[in-house]
């Protein structure tokens, strides 16, 4: 049974279609304006317009299942369409490559009109690394600008949660249809993220999990945004192709360094190398960023640098931590810079961490907590 007929289907149909991918939906709408004038279009009409009249003919092939299962999606509250001819189509999608020809958004469209910065990094951080995603965007969106990422887990969640701590507007672009959340246990951050921001998507209801579909996510994710801030990764991460994208669409793309025995701060390195902006601060973002008017009074913060002094510790406690500096540190050389017993040392890292000043990691080392 065919969908009902309403504006939206025809752009449905066609997304459905067999063959008619990001790059032909873009020839189509450049021929004949619209999915629907194309799908009345003849064969003779279509092949003078350059494309192949076999996709006309295969369209009543559509998945006419999958069109359904998308209104149905559409009619439930926040759900939205956004079509390549609708205007609150994010400008910044309009200027790439290969701009996707609808968007699927759970929230409020508006958020994406927005000046919006992304911030990425690996999947498995370090906790200095986690704790500076999420003060970072704290900051950034307390300041008015909107925090974008792809809802993974690390980074990208540390992120979402940062800028929702600070009061300010989060998207999530994801790689599955609308009506799916990954990582599942992100069901609860997916929910606020929507309550407040956006989800986005450009793949149609029913779309599980594939691997060749995130490094196209990461395209819109740099493309909704003026740039890319990449907190922590290694030299294979995915968000370094975020980060190549950003450069290929003319985006602004930064780095926060980190240590230099932390495997994952060496493809924030590499970047920095090939002319990323290495970042500190928020400032050192603004300070970069073009003129942008920012929602509210758009402050920005004067430092949001880790490794800033502990308050309301002891002289004693406040020499553990000098002594464990900013790299993991063993506990044998931690005794030994600081001359205390073992005993000592164990009592007084555990309060440490049990305040949440230290941070324990594998092999027995140590780590001050940002």
């Amino acid at each position: 049974m065919s969908p009902p007929r309403e504006p939206r289907t025809a752009w449905l149909r066609l997304l459905r279609t067999p063959g008619v991918g990001t790059a032909t939906f873009t020839a189509i709408l450049e021929a004949f304006a619209t999915p629907e004038a194309f799908l009345d279009a003849d064969a003779a009409t279509v092949r003078a317009a350059g494309l192949n009249p076999a996709l006309r003919d295969g369209t009543p092939g559509a998945d006419d299942t999958g069109v359904t299962a998308n209104l149905d999606w559409l009619a439930g509250p926040d759900h939205h369409l956004i079509t390549r001819s609708d205007p609150r189509y994010p400008d910044g999608l309009h200027a790439i490559a290969d701009p996707p020809p609808l968007l699927f958004v759970n929230g409020d469209p508006a958020v994406l009109a927005r000046p919006q910065l992304a911030v990425v990094g690996s999947r498995k951080p370090s906790r200095g690394g986690e704790d500076n995603a999420h003060e970072f965007a704290r900051y950034l969106a307390g300041s008015g600008l909107t925090i974008t990422s792809g809802l993974a887990l690390g980074i990208d969640g540390a992120a979402h949660a940062g800028a929702l701590a600070g009061g300010g507007t989060t998207v999530a672009v994801t790689a599955t249809g609308p009506d799916r959340v990954y990582p599942a246990r992100h069901r609860d951050l997916a929910r606020r993220i929507a309550g407040g921001g956006a989800i986005v998507t450009e793949l149609p209801t029913g779309t599980g999990v594939r691997r060749e579909q995130f490094p196209r996510r990461n395209r819109l994710i740099s493309g909704l945004a003026m740039g890319v801030l990449v907190v922590e990764a290694g030299v294979h991460s995915g968000s370094l192709l975020t980060a190549q994208h950003a450069l290929e669409q003319g985006r602004e793309v930064f780095a926060i360094p980190g240590s230099i025995h932390n495997p994952m701060a060496r493809g924030c390195h590499a970047l920095i190398r090939q002319g990323a902006k290495l970042v500190e601060s928020a400032r050192d973002v603004f300070d970069e960023l073009p003129p942008i008017a920012l929602p509210g009074d758009g402050d920005i913060p004067a430092d949001t640098g880790a490794g800033a002094p502990q308050a309301g510790l002891g002289e004693d406690y406040e020499q553990v931590l000098e002594a464990l500096g900013h790299d993991p540190v063993a506990f044998d050389v931690l005794a030994g810079r600081t001359g205390l017993t073992a005993d000592t040392l164990s009592s007084m890292l555990l309060i440490l961490e049990l305040k949440g000043h230290v941070t324990a990691c594998s092999g027995g080392r140590y780590a001050r907590s940002h």
